[in-house]
């Protein structure tokens, strides 16, 4: 089912938006939210998490994209128990990923002095759309989507560590770009 009969069944009202939302995106979502995790069970209650806050959302809400909507609902809400859990001690492994882009994005209270947040995802946006199309999918999948080095050094047919010195570059090449903007990480 396409993406305009899913919401029109949410528009309606009809519980089976939720199964058709699932059949269509579920997968990604899952995806998402267990690269995000590590945790399948703590993984799938944020995915019902995200198709809760669909239903609630929809309406009023039109999304332009169901799938981009959901991925960014179970990634905000993956994150959200992320931290919950790493307060706990229980996982660190989001830590890394996190970690990784410490060098080249500046953190929130950096972004509002410099940079409103919106201005600073238009000049990332920019710079995305300066990469080949082989970058700037790596680059979503490491950093939107989660997915492990190994997973997709595998994926390209090279070595983990190859793959790191690859993100290595694209992390140093979007610092340049954010700092040739006046946008500077301390």
């Amino acid at each position: 089912m396409e993406d305009k009969a899913i919401i029109e069944l949410y528009f309606q009202r009809d519980e089976a938006a939720i199964r058709e939302t699932d059949r269509a995106h579920g997968a990604v979502c899952r995806r998402v939210a267990l690269n995000i995790l590590g945790i399948r069970e703590e993984a799938e209650e944020c995915v019902s998490d995200a198709y809760l806050a669909a239903w609630e959302r929809i309406p009023p809400l039109v999304p332009r994209s169901l799938r981009a909507f959901l991925c960014r609902v179970t990634r905000d809400l993956s994150i959200n128990r992320w931290r919950r859990n790493r307060a706990k001690k229980r996982y660190d492994g989001m830590e890394t990923l996190l970690s990784e882009l410490d060098d080249c994005v500046p953190a929130p209270e950096i972004v509002e002095r410099t940079v409103e947040a919106a201005e600073l995802a238009e000049l990332i946006s920019g710079w995305l759309d300066a990469q080949s199309p082989d970058d700037r999918a790596l680059f979503l999948r490491r950093y939107w989507y989660g997915d492990a080095v190994h997973v997709l050094a595998e994926e390209c047919g090279c070595t983990a560590n190859r793959m790191a010195q690859r993100f290595f570059k694209l992390r140093k090449s979007l610092r340049a770009a954010l700092e040739a903007e006046g946008v500077f990480i301390e």
